[in-house]
């Protein structure tokens, strides 16, 4: 072979095997697949959470005798708290829980007010009105 030829030749190829790993040097971030069952569990887990803190929030407030806006403020900061904590639990690794951190932090918040509403109004009927 001349000199020309060799310039003109593309360099050897490394085997497939080696190929297939050349070209992949990002790396998805979290699981590639989510088990639905498991999203469903962690959902219903999380679902729980929201609704005993909410109770507990509820009942907490009607003891302490709050109404109007301080009541509502109350159950702002409740969830914020229990939210905050959430995400904290579930931490840098939050993808492995949920689909998404936002379904962590604010999943659930109207059904908790619900909730929270029902637990107020009860206790606080039983200790100031009663």
């Amino acid at each position: 072979m001349s000199a020309q030829q060799q310039q003109q030749q593309p360099p050897p190829q490394p085997p497939p095997s080696q190929q297939h790993h050349r070209h992949h040097h990002h790396r998805r971030e979290g699981p590639a697949f989510l088990s639905d069952a498991a999203v469903r569990s962690n959902a219903a887990l999380l679902d729980y959470c929201r609704t005993a803190g909410a109770a507990l929030a509820g009942s907490s407030a009607g003891v302490l005798g709050l109404t109007g806006v301080r009541g509502l403020a109350f159950y702002a900061l409740a969830a914020g708290g229990l939210a905050l904590a959430l995400v904290a639990k579930a931490g840098s690794d939050w993808r492995r829980a949920a689909r998404s951190r936002r379904a962590i932090a604010t999943g659930g918040f109207v059904s908790g007010l619900f909730t929270y509403v029902l637990f107020w109004t009860f206790l606080y009927g039983m200790v100031h009105v009663y």
